[in-house]
């Protein structure tokens, strides 16, 4: 998709190779499944077909830009309060009291979508019993935990521990997941510390345990997913990414189903202008492919969080099939 929009290099540029995203046991790092990136040195030529690592907000920014270079504006700060659906137009109202009207009204709004809230009341997103915890490191002070190369993800009994490098190499991203009874609430904004996390991954590896000991703050965080959907649309509105089909991360592909999501439903504009029926060509175009990524990363999580990785099976992962991590959504069309 990147390469149709011309956007491709733009977005290499600032992504770190991760090789085959190797899976490693979570004390011994015997490696489980794909194949380490030691980082050669070689320029990124932004083609191969490989695994890249974005920090979110470079991707944002690439995105900006190639919306500014097509006069396209965009507001922040907006609070949606309503949706007022008409023949021929849809109007969204704001908690500031301003309004926005349009042909269509595109909810890409998160899990918690105010959107969605509107459309199917009482939905509401569900806890998963999983908390992550994140935190940066800066290259130099995570280096002596590096030796297994750019991108390594830690599996052990209800643990995981993804750590790669971003921003040019200039830091490392940890994540870690705990599959737990305890409730804890959604959002990027409660504190961690560095002896929970400490505790949480207790006779993990020493590049696991030595990570985490760098941390200079940390958050954590409540993994909800959503019920899938048995349709997306009403009239002149439609949801879009998280929204309409929040999964657990173990495959990392939610935001790449958000981004799937828009090229389809600009796709099927460009095949019929009438917004309902572009809508039921995105919707069945869609809809199957985000329904077996919700429960694929279900299943990857059980088998990535193994309760014994010493007996892990490569073959029953569903990040190693081609069916899945393959699917090329310019040539599927809607």
């Amino acid at each position: 998709m990147f390469r149709a929009l011309g956007l491709q290099a733009a977005v290499a540029a600032r992504a770190c190779p991760a090789g085959a995203l190797p899976f490693v046991h979570y004390r011994t790092a015997r490696l489980l499944i794909g194949g380490f990136d030691a980082g050669d040195g070689t320029p990124d030529d932004g083609v191969a077909d490989i695994v890249r690592h974005i920090y979110r907000a470079d991707l944002q920014a690439v995105l900006l830009a190639a919306l500014g270079a097509l006069g396209v504006g965009v507001a922040t700060g907006h609070a949606l309060v309503a949706v007022e659906d008409g023949a021929d137009r849809v109007t969204a109202r704001f908690a500031d009291g301003s309004t926005a009207h349009g042909d269509a009204l595109v909810g890409a709004d998160g899990v918690r979508s105010a959107v969605r809230e509107l459309l199917w009341p009482r939905d509401a997103p569900r806890f998963t019993d999983h908390v992550a915890y994140r935190f940066l490191v800066p290259a130099a002070a995570a280096a002596p935990f590096m030796g297994l190369g750019r991108s390594v993800i830690f599996m052990g009994p209800r643990r995981t521990f993804n750590r790669y490098t971003m921003c040019g190499g200039s830091v490392v991203n940890c994540a870690g997941i705990v599959e737990t009874g305890e409730w804890a609430g959604e959002g990027w904004s409660i504190p961690a510390t560095r002896n929970e996390m400490l505790a949480a991954f207790a006779g993990w590896h020493p590049d696991v345990t030595g990570l985490i000991g760098c941390a200079a703050s940390s958050i954590k965080w409540g993994l909800y997913d959503r019920a899938v959907l048995p349709r997306w649309s009403r009239g002149r509105v439609t949801l879009l990414g998280d929204a309409a089909h929040a999964m657990l991360p173990f495959l990392g592909m939610g935001a790449a189903m958000a981004i799937e999501d828009g090229w389809a439903l600009a796709a099927a504009f460009a095949r019929d202008a009438a917004v309902e029926a572009a809508f039921a060509r995105y919707e069945a175009a869609r809809g199957p492919r985000t329904a077996l990524l919700h429960a694929k990363s279900i299943i990857q999580g059980k088998v990535t969080q193994s309760l014994d990785p010493d007996t892990f099976d490569g073959a029953s992962a569903p990040v190693g099939d081609p069916a899945i991590m393959a699917y090329d959504p310019v040539a599927a069309g809607v």
